[in-house]
């Protein structure tokens, strides 16, 4: 395995590649696309991405947690984490770069 990182570049590097805008159009397309992602998610919504995932927003009430050092009791305050589901196509292919 490699330790390499998809970034926004390689997004816009690959949008440039494959649909022929310019680098600066790429760039800018890409980056609507996250930006458009990430405020339907700031506004509760799922953003479904076919044949790749599904990702939500999911409330977490208030908790008591412990810390596993001392033992001791600790309260976790309600917050809101970004899940994300991979649809079985992703899962599929992911299992399948694993046997090669």
């Amino acid at each position: 395995m490699t330790n390499k990182t998809l970034t926004r570049m390689d997004l816009s590097e690959a949008v440039f590649r494959e649909v022929g805008l310019s680098r600066n159009e790429s760039a800018q397309l890409v980056e609507a696309v996250l930006e458009h992602m990430s405020d339907a998610l700031v506004q509760g919504e799922q953003v479904k991405i076919s044949s790749f995932g599904t990702f939500s927003v999911r409330d977490k009430s208030a908790r008591v947690g412990r810390n596993p050092k001392t033992g001791e009791e600790v309260p976790i305050n309600p917050r809101r984490v970004l899940t994300f589901r991979p649809s079985h196509l992703m899962k599929d292919r992911v299992a399948d770069g694993n046997k090669s």
